[in-house]
């Protein structure tokens, strides 16, 4: 099969992450990595043994069908529509803009070009969380109740060497955290119907603790610890917490209950992880991951997924209609905190198919 054509726009802390996975899937073929950054580009380059470019080249290369937007949040948008200009597919970072309005407004783009879109998180495709919903699909919970989504920390101005961006407009933990949640969720219950919400901000400053800038101060400008619950089509009630708040927890990332049975979900940040599976009148007891891609950070796997599909003319599966639904549920916590009210979804999505054999014919595979 013809290997895809990659052009790859950021250097930030996340784009390691996907060329050493990429490596992974014969389907992708990097053509070049561009920053606005040139240092930082020849940088990456070098380290990952692949091609340095620029923007403009990598948009105008015949041989780059797919552009990976590794931009900031704020730049999704903007980079992810001169790719569909200049006739590339996109697939981007996560979020898949920073509010619904510009979202929507690339997907339309995407729409009348002709071309397609995607986005991450894809850790929903992960062993984990495809053996969860498989456990979801065979009926063993039950009727669907709802559940829980929890995440907790104290901030990422602890670890991140440039943490700015995530207290700036675009970010905050609903926009950061919010997407590999609400996608996993989306994943395993279909599309969210309606939302409600809390949020505050407690702290205007930020220090940072992290390496090479210990000691600066950034502006807080979006809410750090955000409460609500999600109403699903199918009925399931799901509460969510996302904080930079916290010290710590001890919840379960993601808990789904149903009237048979109760799931412990593994971390949706992650591709693997422990599952554990409580039958009604019986205790929690591990239960086996048995879906491929469980063993490794697979960041690409959305992007191999969608090049295949371009070649075997299918869906894919980290699709823009997704990343459309997910940003607009978590844009409607905000606005519900706003307003004091309830806030109906005006999108939906199929949930996407699952994974258990080869990404090659929409079942898995190299």
């Amino acid at each position: 099969m013809e290997r895809v054509g990659i052009g790859i726009i950021g250097c930030g802390n996340i784009s390691g992450a996907y060329l050493k996975a990429m490596a992974g899937f014969d389907i992708l073929e990097i053509r070049g990595i561009a920053d606005l950054n040139q240092a930082a580009a020849e940088a990456k380059a070098a380290e990952f043994n692949v091609p340095v470019s620029t923007i403009d080249r990598l948009m105008r290369e015949p041989k780059v069908e797919i552009i990976l937007n590794l931009t900031i949040p704020r730049a999704h948008v903007e980079v992810g529509l001169k790719a569909l200009a200049a006739g590339k597919h996109t697939y981007s970072e996560k979020p898949l803009g920073i509010n619904f309005a510009e979202g929507k407004k690339l997907a339309e783009a995407a729409k009348k070009a002709g071309l397609r879109i995607g986005a991450a998180p894809d850790t929903f495709l992960g062993g984990g969380h495809q053996t969860s919903r498989a456990v979801v699909d065979s009926g063993a919970l039950g009727l669907a109740v709802g559940g829980t989504a929890s995440f907790m920390r104290p901030g990422h101005e602890s670890w991140h060497p440039n943490p700015d961006f995530y207290y700036d407009i675009g970010g905050g933990p609903m926009l950061d955290m919010g997407p590999y949640y609400i996608t996993d969720l989306v994943n395993l219950f279909g599309p969210v119907k309606s939302v409600a919400g809390f949020a505050t901000m407690l702290r205007r400053e930020r220090t940072i603790t992290s390496e090479p800038r210990r000691g600066e101060i950034i502006q807080v400008k979006v809410p750090t610890h955000i409460a609500g619950v999600l109403s699903f089509e199918n009925g399931a009630v799901v509460q969510v917490t996302m904080s930079f708040d916290v010290a710590g927890h001890k919840h379960v990332p993601i808990e789904i209950y149903g009237t048979e049975g109760t799931l412990l979900v593994p971390d949706p940040n992650f591709f693997k992880g422990p599952i554990s599976l409580l039958k009604k009148g019986g205790e929690f007891e591990d239960y086996p991951v048995d879906q491929p891609y469980a063993d490794d950070n697979y960041r690409s796997i959305g992007l191999a997924d969608m090049a295949y599909a371009i070649r075997n003319d299918r869906p894919h599966r980290a699709n823009g209609d997704l990343a459309l639904h997910v940003l607009e549920v978590m844009e409607a916590f905000g606005i519900a905190a706003e307003t004091g009210k309830t806030v109906a979804i005006s999108t939906t999505v199929e949930r996407p198919a699952p994974l258990s054999d080869s990404l090659v014919n929409g079942v898995l595979g190299k």
